[in-house]
């Protein structure tokens, strides 16, 4: 093991962190505010090469792994920009892993160059409203033509950026039936709007990145757009969705690192009773707690990005060949990662909150802004219950409750 500070990574958050300083929490404040993406903040970082930083090297990226990827998102988050800044780069940094571990060259060569300059934006659709977190019930049917190519028809939620981005990571039913991950196939869409209907929810928060409910209406998708093989695109994805995991670890602990700057701050020089309020051991014990959950959840993150990299770099080695156990092992600790960080901040969230007493609830000191993004952690891409799940399942061998 060695836990010494890794120049190059150094680097990467002073970087990042140099980037961010220039949107304070006002400007996070009124894009979520206005429902406005913040297009400025991501030309900024597109410019920087900050949103291509996973992508290969070979396809104009930064060559690096999730890692990386990871510190980029936590900085972003850890800025006060929370999930408004870091959702609207992290479908880059994860959605299109399995393009570039299952895509063929012509897709790599089409898309990975726009993506890495930021001039292509990215959305991912899995989720359905009548399978929710049974993945194995999605319904979304891709028919094959006579032509080879194929034609998509059904209904996806969650979609976030959709109203942005020009493709989408389609996950759809190509064969099997509902109830069974075979026959589950990946494509990389055009959302054409004479195919698409977008429709943005509302939400408590996360507002400058609209999350979309999308119908598709027999959308043609060309052969060469489908990522790796038909019927196993279920195993595909599990490479984005184990990242994911992982990258939404760290931007949970960015915002409780953000929360729990101001709670401290304000604990400082907000005086009652003649002395400071963090001198009260009711406030300073759980800002203590806050600041030991989230350092312990960061460094689980980065042990499963650790992980997730070294197993990526010896699966190429072999020439991408699969390992149940080491799947397994990833995703065990990718959904452990993202429980503790999302635990832990909620918690620093919730203490920030409770600190700033009856002002926390006020929009202009910005906890309240945390809070509702650090509440989405529990719930998104799954929720806790599901992970422990999985754990009791994977990790503990006991059998399956569901």
């Amino acid at each position: 093991m060695d836990f010494a500070i890794n120049p190059n990574h150094q680097l990467i958050v002073e970087g990042v962190d140099l980037v961010c300083s220039g949107f304070d929490d006002t400007y996070w404040s009124q894009c979520d505010q206005n429902h406005t993406f913040p297009w400025d903040f991501y030309r900024a970082m597109a410019e920087g090469g900050w949103v291509g930083i996973c992508i290969p090297e070979q396809y104009g990226g930064g060559g690096q792994g999730i890692t990386e990827g990871a510190l980029v998102l936590n900085r972003v988050a850890a800025s006060g920009a929370a999930m408004n800044g870091s959702t609207a780069l992290h479908l880059t940094l994860f959605g299109l892993n399995p393009v570039v571990r299952f895509g063929n060259e012509r897709l790599k060569e089409a898309f990975l160059p726009r993506a890495a300059k930021g001039d292509l934006h990215v959305a991912f659709g899995v989720t359905e409203p009548d399978a929710g977190t049974d993945t194995s019930r999605i319904s979304t049917r891709g028919t094959k033509t006579s032509t080879g190519d194929w034609v998509i028809s059904g209904r996806k939620i969650w979609t976030s950026k959709a109203l942005e981005s020009e493709v989408c990571l389609l996950l759809v039913r190509t064969g099997g039936h509902p109830g069974s991950f075979d026959g589950l196939t990946l494509f990389l869409v055009d959302l054409d709007k004479r195919y698409c209907d977008i429709a943005p929810i509302s939400k408590a928060g996360r507002n400058a990145v609209a999350s979309c409910e999308v119908f598709y209406d027999e959308l043609p998708v060309e052969a060469w757009r489908m990522v790796g093989e038909q019927g196993q695109g279920f195993r595909h994805i599990l490479h984005g969705l184990n990242p994911e995991r992982i990258l939404l670890a760290a931007m949970a602990c960015g915002i409780g690192e953000a929360a729990l700057r101001r709670a401290v701050a304000y604990a400082k020089e907000r005086e009652v009773f003649g002395r400071p309020i963090g001198a009260n051991q009711a406030i300073s014990h759980p800002l203590a707690k806050a600041h030991m959950e989230l350092e312990a959840a960061w460094t689980m993150a980065m042990r499963a990005a650790w992980t997730y990299d070294q197993q990526t770099n010896d699966q190429q080695n072999l020439g991408n060949k699969r390992t149940t156990k080491g799947d397994d092992s990833i995703g065990q600790l990718a959904n452990t990662a993202k429980y503790l960080a999302a635990e832990a901040s909620y918690f620093a969230a919730d203490q920030a909150m409770q600190t700033h007493g009856g002002l926390g609830y006020a929009v202009e000191y910005h906890v309240e802004r945390y809070w509702r993004e650090a509440r989405i952690q529990r719930l998104a891409p799954i929720s806790q219950e599901m992970t422990l799940n999985y754990i009791a399942t994977k990790g503990l061998g006991l059998p399956r409750s569901y």
